[in-house]
């Protein structure tokens, strides 16, 4: 099974989940151009031929932002709860887009696709009807969980059996509240339905480490808030407490940060 993160970040995210030696697969979100989705599936093998669907996350332009001419040359087929797709088509963001390419899924009701079983959970965040998505095979459990204000046992329930994350550390708190952000963003961002700090985003994983998780990519970074190296050792810090000082491969677990405007090295299961 693959994870493969073509950008992840508040410019733009696109991640592609895979199952099998024939690199088909799905991805979540479209938030950069079709081009740079092209390039990047490019760098491993993968065309849009082998796309099996598109799951959204929520109608945010930095995760729909290349959907509309993905939709317009590949007739692809997009999964989204009915708040996302509403406002998606009523609001003309993706242009003239085939309706009929539009299925409605339900939080916590698996869909199979590609020979994977997706299932859709909901989550908090500033959006018309927002879901993050696991993604489960024969292969084992991954998932994508960004752009959550806060989260719940039920958010870790979903998460507790994965094999491998990308999971959302947005930002620094004090370099956001330090930051020349206006300060109702800020009050937003810091919000129940704003983003996952670098700090939160540790303590949750700490959570999630006495499961099976073992491959774990930092993602959503904030280009003004946040750093790769700041979010790495402050997620590092958090898990070293849990872990007795060990960290690593004295206790078999891969953290890296998926980078903002670039591909990063799929996570393999």
């Amino acid at each position: 099974m693959k994870l493969y993160s073509i950008a992840s970040g508040s410019s733009g995210n696109s991640i592609f989940v895979g199952s099998g030696e024939a690199d088909r697969g799905i991805l979540i979100d479209a938030g950069i151009s079709r081009k740079r989705i092209e390039e990047g599936l490019a760098l491993e093998n993968i065309s849009f031929e082998n796309i099996e669907g598109i799951f959204i996350t929520h109608e945010h332009s930095d995760h729909i932002s290349g959907l509309g001419p993905i939709l317009r040359k590949y007739k692809i087929s997009v999964y989204a709860s009915e708040g996302t797709i509403s406002y998606i088509l009523q609001s003309g963001k993706c242009g003239k887009v085939d309706k009929d390419l539009f299925q409605r899924v339900k939080p916590d009701v698996p869909v199979f696709v590609g020979g994977m079983e997706v299932t859709p959970f909901s989550i908090s965040h500033d959006a018309a009807e927002p879901v993050c998505y696991t993604i489960k095979s024969s292969d084992g459990k991954v998932a994508a969980a960004t752009d959550m204000g806060e989260y719940t046992e039920y958010t870790l329930s979903h998460l507790q059996d994965c094999d491998g994350i990308l999971l959302e550390a947005n930002h620094d708190i004090n370099m956001l509240q330090a930051g020349s952000y206006p300060y109702r963003l800020k009050l937003r961002i810091l919000g129940k339905e704003g983003h996952l700090s670098n700090d939160a985003c540790g303590r949750m994983l700490r959570r999630l480490i006495h499961y099976k998780l073992r491959h774990i990519l930092l993602g959503h970074l904030s280009k003004e808030n946040n750093y790769p190296e700041l979010a790495y050792e402050t997620v590092k810090y958090e898990l070293e407490q849990e872990t007795e000082g060990k960290f690593g491969d004295d206790i078999g677990l891969f953290l890296g940060v998926a980078g903002r405007m670039a591909p990063t090295s799929p996570i393999v299961i």
